[in-house]
């Protein structure tokens, strides 16, 4: 990606913030002409929904949705040892991680805990682009600034040099072909390559978290809203909607993808998530050590042996909706507990993620149900993703 059009390195003395102020999205005008219903999210102004969340919802299952997506946090990491200030500091295999590639990873405690899940984008051979949660980014940030002691490498808070917008779902290629010559046929799925879409320069990205095909657009601030009113333009005939925040939750469930402060935590490691995958001890950079080792080689033998409980997804027979907190029940004893519940649009009930005892996760278990204001709801114990599309 060394020919890619630069976008803006580092936000100017005018637009950057200081620690605490709040933050505001450049289509934060834009979401309010739209009438969006608006929410403070992580610090952000951020629209929760334009008028009909389940409207929005199957807008994305069946054509296309559009979304503000920036108050993630990006975090530059640059130097000869960028990517081993990465293995170092994040549980994935980061220095395999081709130029125009991303990888889904993990930045862990000593003790195995979450701190956060991010997605890395290796811009060029010395140049790292660490994607983190809105409410996790300063502590991303810290995290890795403190790790870098000792490595060749930079790091830098590039929150303020990016918006992000994202087009999801089945017709977005479409959309999205209109606007830009890049070579979308052959960009891969967590592959990212620079670009000009409606004229604006732009990383496109094929990634996102709705559990559809789709792309996510890294882009200067000041080029938010020309890009937004290109994509809703290109998109009236291919039944384009804006989405807010809470269709993109039902959707990332429906599709079985954590969220931090709900399926990730700090009391959790990766292999009690049932994503121990995502760690690679295998990896051979810093002699194979990194933040965290020793705690997950024991999380990934108790999980192998004798996991305490499990993830799963639930399904109700009823109407009612479960939501994070409410206990997980079996013969008259809690089993285990609610991280995320929401009504599925797609599957027609409500749907439920739920860590609960070993012995109770597997697909089919009978006699499970949710505890919901003194009742005990029944609901099927199901292998997660809720919802997958079609290839």
């Amino acid at each position: 990606m060394s020919n890619a059009p630069r976008l803006t390195p580092h936000p100017s003395p005018a637009t950057a913030l200081s620690e605490g102020a709040s933050r505001r999205s450049p289509l934060l005008a834009t979401h309010r002409a739209l009438g969006a219903t608006m929410t403070d999210f992580a610090g952000w102004d951020m629209p929760l929904r334009y008028g009909s969340e389940r409207d929005e919802h199957n807008a994305v299952r069946t054509k296309a949705g559009l979304f503000d997506l920036s108050h993630m946090g990006e975090i530059t990491v640059t130097g000869a040892q960028a990517a081993d200030l990465l293995d170092h500091a994040l549980v994935g295999n980061i220095g395999t991680v081709g130029v125009g590639r991303a990888r889904y990873t993990m930045v862990c405690q000593e003790d195995g805990g979450i701190l956060d899940d991010l997605i890395v984008y290796r811009l060029q051979d010395q140049e790292y682009m660490v994607v983190a949660n809105a409410s996790n980014a300063q502590t991303v940030l810290d995290a890795l600034t403190e790790r870098a002691a000792g490595f060749d490498a930079e790091v830098r808070d590039d929150r303020d040099a990016y918006a992000l917008i994202a087009v999801q779902g089945p017709e977005s290629p479409g959309i999205l072909k209109s606007l830009t010559d890049a070579d979308l046929d052959g960009l891969k799925y967590y592959a990212g390559l620079p670009g000009t879409v409606a004229g604006v320069p732009a990383l496109i990205a094929r990634t996102g978290y709705t559990g559809e095909d789709g792309f996510e657009l890294f882009v200067a601030p000041e080029h938010a809203v020309e890009l937004w009113q290109a994509l809703t333009k290109a998109g009236e005939g291919a039944g384009l909607v804006p989405c807010g925040l809470s269709c993109r939750d039902t959707l990332r469930l429906e599709a079985g993808m954590p969220l931090y402060g709900h399926e990730l935590t700090t009391s959790l490691t990766p292999f009690d998530a049932g994503l121990g995958r995502v760690v690679k001890f295998e990896k051979t950079s810093n002699g194979g050590a990194f933040v965290g080792r020793a705690a997950l080689e024991a999380a990934a033998e108790r999980a192998a042996t004798n996991p305490p409980r499990k993830l799963v997804g639930l399904i109700a027979e009823g109407r009612r909706v479960p939501r994070a907190g409410m206990p997980v029940v079996a013969d008259g004893k809690v089993i285990g507990e609610i991280t995320s519940g929401a009504p599925s649009p797609t599957l027609g009930k409500p749907i439920a993620m739920a860590y609960v005892d070993a012995a109770h996760a597997e697909p089919g278990t009978q006699g499970v149900g949710v505890d919901i204001r003194g009742t005990h709801e029944p609901y099927e114990v199901v292998a997660l993703p809720f919802y997958k599309r079609q290839k």
